[in-house]
């Protein structure tokens, strides 16, 4: 079941597809982040758009495994944001529905793409050659990235749970921290799961 999992996961055009799908869903992500951007001191844009850029990490580390390479920074960023702001949004969207009583369906396309990032960074981590000190580093900006959403107020704008600013500061923190765990399980403990990416000639 894993196996056949991963060989598909490990196709060569599959790769392609998905990274047509990330390159589309990251210029979508920035584009999402406009309204805010225009409205950001210059010294903070490029902390702000945190999604599209946690695609971008993937990105990168897709073209690396087409070309048969690995990056090791960029898997390390890209399995701790993409699963810490995947999860995030989803999140947020589920507490807007709780709070407001209705979600638009932009909401529910944002879950279900959000779910999907957070996957799909997890899924690759047998193939990532990442090393502790990557992890560091990637640690390090993520949560770097909470003192500037919530100290600096540049979160992403969510009017409707303004109310409970201080308690999604408090739960991204934690959401920063098992971010992390997670990539240490799957990305560097001994005796994971892992995989060469080959492709046929």
């Amino acid at each position: 079941m894993i196996s056949k999992l991963y060989a598909i996961l490990g196709n060569k055009q599959f790769l392609w597809m998905l990274l047509v799908i990330n390159v589309f869903g990251t210029v979508y992500g920035y584009y999402w982040y406009v309204p805010q951007l225009v409205n950001t001191p210059a010294i903070f844009l490029p902390f702000v758009p945190d999604s599209p850029t946690a695609s971008l990490f993937f990105v990168f580390v897709l073209i690396a495994f087409l070309l048969k390479k690995n990056w090791p920074l960029m898997e390390a960023l890209a399995i701790v944001t993409l699963f810490k702001y995947g999860i995030w949004a989803v999140i947020m969207n589920l507490l807007v529905l709780n709070v407001t009583g209705s979600l638009h369906w932009t909401g529910y396309m944002l879950m279900a793409s959000h779910f999907a990032m957070a996957l799909e960074g997890m899924l690759y981590a047998p193939y990532y050659r990442f090393k502790l000190w990557h992890l560091a580093v990637a640690g390090i900006i993520a949560l770097h990235n909470e003192i500037i959403d919530y100290v600096f107020m540049m979160m992403p704008n969510y009017q409707q749970l303004d109310f409970f600013r201080n308690e999604i500061g408090y739960f991204t923190f934690w959401l920063s921290i098992l971010s992390i765990g997670i990539a240490y399980f799957l990305g560097v403990r001994k005796n994971r799961l892992t995989y060469e990416m080959k492709f046929p000639r």
